[in-house]
């Protein structure tokens, strides 16, 4: 049912709140048109001289006098945003200290969004005989008495008949076939609830069954499914999938890499005989029209994207599934800064809505939710069918003899070269792109940097390029030291992808190697399509950056080696044991998916260190008690609040002193009771040619932080070129 029937529509005349889809960051009165509108309508004012469109937010604030009131132009022909969306918008610049316009426009970011139903000619059989019958033609006609319900396309019908469009615009001619203009944006394939998916565990029927009585419910709750990797989470997650359909609703499956969308698409239409809508970054301006719309209307059931799908207008959404829950990937790091896996939870709770959180390491957040009984939890301790979970162990590179400048021990090379006996693949793991992460000069020393960032610019030998990975900074690689200007001189140190998979072909120069980076790829598309033929056997050893880590099935692939287990394991981020802990175990859980027994080995100098132990002992409720009680210790998250507090300007000395002043004025933070760090210039000080300080607020966690961040920040005047950004919840301390 439309949202208008819930929501009382503004009589003629009457004063509203109109929010400009633009930089003005407030409501603007103007009179509903003769005809009246809804709350939520996309509409056309003027504002001055010109016209802009803004939504209909709810009632007019008062402050423009009755008699300067102008009325509403038009009311443009856009699905209304429901009073449930509009409220979680505001929530949720609310929350993350946005301005609610910057927030309405991730909603409101397709197309055409506001140019009426873009329209398409089709064809459908006619009333009269065609004159001259010819087998063309005739096959052409047998198409559409063959579905005589159904419009086509002119490319369409010509395919499915086999022949020229000038057969079809003959057939025109005669009324033999009617040609009419039909809407281009057309609903989704219906998908198929009573087939039958993959017979289940016993396990994996009680999780699915209670999920089913969430779905059942149709009010706010949300589950971690906490499952080993390839103990069939997703299959569970669909069974909750179609019962919130079966309701009527809408359902949304988060994922945190564009890439998984291939397999994942692949299992839905298997599962529901048809394919789900996609929504992510590598989609066309036309598929994001069309599905914003079908979202709106309730002609896309089930949906599946990156995090921003979760703020399309969906009609009646009744489950978020976040998939790989812990994935740093759904913390948006620019523009508007928010957590999709918080943000879903939110909106979940406005929409009376289901919440499945599915990870095998989930989020230590999310783990003590659980404990602590705010979120119910389910568990798959097994993988299905006659896999079992690989073996974990770990290689003391302190007792390995390894040639200088290589970094595949020769206990791991003999475990690879064991596989490729076999005919089995080896996955090996190093969480660095390009070839080398330093590159300098033998000569006199100096390292290659950003002339824009503080950060050291990385070679990427493939494109034969150096790139910075802060802002994207791209350059050949020289010949001569640009410092000194020896030539011959300039070294790689420490290994990449690129260079690791240099060493493997030397190791196993008949082995296929396939080096999968994001970086390597030209788009979505080919990435997959690298994915798809590696899954198919296309390589004998995958080498791969985090992206492998997440959720992809290699049937074939036995050993996954990690390169460095100790990278990531220390440093100011008080996540970095949470993340290695996960990232390793993610890695691990690659190998052994089919009926052939896995084996994971991680390369670590410290094999005693608590991280390593937690992972070989296979005990993840140990690591996650432990890490908790730290935290508690140490009044971290989840005991505590913080906020990140950034500034940045081209001039370093104006920012260092505007954060010193900020810090000297923190009257509205410590009323309550909020500790103020800093400030200090940010681990990567300049970024784009902009100095960076960082200041850090930590409060307790049922304080009201975000008002006392937004006083605080009120008090002080900030010079046109100078950035101040709140980052609420930071997930990166960079």
């Amino acid at each position: 049912m439309a949202e208008q029937a819930y929501e009382d529509r503004f009589a003629p005349g009457e004063r509203v709140g109109v929010l400009p889809l633009g930089a003005l960051d407030r409501l603007l009165d103007y009179k509903a048109p003769k005809d009246g509108c809804a709350p939520g309508a996309f509409v056309e004012v003027p504002l001055g001289p010109r016209q802009i469109v803004g939504i209909v937010w709810g009632p007019g604030t008062g402050e423009v006098p009755e008699a300067r009131l102008r009325p509403v132009s038009r009311i443009l022909d856009a699905p209304p945003l429901r009073a449930p969306m509009r409220e979680f918008l505001g929530r949720a610049a609310d929350y993350t200290l946005t301005p609610l316009p910057a927030m309405v426009r991730l909603a409101t970011r397709a197309p055409g969004l506001t140019e009426g139903q873009a329209m398409r000619h089709v064809y459908r059989l006619g009333p009269r005989e065609a004159g001259r019958m010819t087998d063309a033609r005739a096959r052409a006609l047998a198409v559409l008495r063959d579905h005589p319900e159904m419009s086509f396309t002119l490319g369409e019908l010509a395919n499915m008949a086999g022949v020229g469009t000038a057969v079809i615009k003959g057939l025109v001619t005669q009324g033999a076939v009617v040609e009419t203009e039909a809407p281009r944006d057309q609903p989704y394939p219906v998908l198929d609830l009573d087939a039958h998916g993959v017979s289940l565990t016993p396990d994996q029927m009680l999780a699915a069954a209670a999920l089913r009585i969430g779905a059942e419910a149709r009010s706010y709750n949300t589950t971690l499914l906490k499952g080993v990797t390839g103990s069939g989470k997703t299959e569970v997650y669909l069974e909750a999938v179609a019962e919130t359909l079966r309701q009527g609703r809408q359902a949304l499956v988060l994922l945190p890499e564009i890439a998984l969308t291939g397999a994942f698409l692949a299992r839905v239409e298997k599962r529901f005989g048809a394919p789900a809508a996609e929504w992510h970054s590598g989609m066309t301006q036309t598929e994001r029209r069309r599905l914003w719309r079908m979202a709106a209307t309730g002609g896309a059931s089930l949906v599946v994207g990156a995090r921003s799908a979760l703020f399309l207008p969906f009609r009646d959404l009744g489950l978020v599934v976040v998939d790989e829950e812990h994935d740093t990937s759904y913390k948006q790091e620019d523009g508007v800064l928010y957590n999709a896996r918080d943000m879903a939870v939110l909106r979940a709770s406005i929409e009376k809505s289901q919440v499945i959180l599915a990870s095998a390491t989930p989020c230590l957040e999310s783990w003590h939710n659980a404990e602590i009984g705010k979120y119910a939890r389910l568990t798959l301790p097994a993988r299905v069918g006659l896999a079992v979970l690989p073996t974990i162990k770990a290689v003391d590179m302190r007792l390995e003899d390894i040639a200088r400048g290589n970094w595949v021990s020769p206990t791991l090379a003999n475990a690879v070269a064991a596989r490729l006996e076999r005919q089995e693949q080896s996955l090996l793991f190093l969480n660095r792109r390009g070839y080398a992460p330093v590159t300098l000069c033998r000569s006199c020393g100096h390292q290659l940097g950003c002339p824009h960032c503080d950060a050291r610019l990385v070679e990427h030998r493939f494109m034969r390029r150096l790139m910075c990975h802060q802002c994207g900074e791209t350059q050949p690689m020289p010949i001569a030291c640009p410092d000194c200007g020896a030539e011959g001189k300039l070294a790689p140190v420490g290994p990449g992808v690129e260079r690791l998979g240099e060493e493997v072909a030397a190791l196993f120069p008949t082995a296929r190697t396939a080096v999968l980076s994001s970086d390597l790829y030209g788009s979505a598309k080919s990435l997959k399509d690298a994915i798809e033929q590696i899954a198919d056997g296309a390589a004998d050893i995958v080498i791969g950056t985090q992206l492998v880590a997440k959720g992809h099935n290699f049937p074939n692939l036995t050993l996954a080696g990690v390169i460095d287990a100790d990278l990531g394991l220390y440093g100011s981020d008080l996540r970095a044991a949470e993340r290695t802990f996960a990232l390793m175990r993610q890695v691990s859980g690659r190998a052994g998916r089919a009926e052939a027994p896995g084996e994971a080995m991680l390369q670590t100098y410290q094999p005693h260190h608590p991280v390593i132990q937690a992972i070989l002992r296979d005990d993840d409720e140990g690591f996650w008690r432990a890490e908790a009680e730290a935290r508690r210790m140490a009044g971290m998250p989840p005991f505590s609040r913080l906020a990140g507090i950034i500034l940045s300007s081209e001039d370093a000395q104006e920012v260092m002193d505007k954060a010193v002043e900020m810090s000297r004025h923190i009257e509205p933070l410590r009323r309550i009771g909020a500790e103020v760090w800093g400030p200090a210039p940010a681990p990567i000080a300049r970024v784009r040619g902009r100095h960076r300080v960082r200041l850090l607020v930590k409060a307790d966690r049922a304080a009201p932080l975000q008002d006392a961040l937004a006083r605080w920040a009120a008090q002080f005047r900030f010079p046109s070129d100078l950035r101040l950004t709140i980052d609420i919840d930071p997930q990166s301390f960079m």
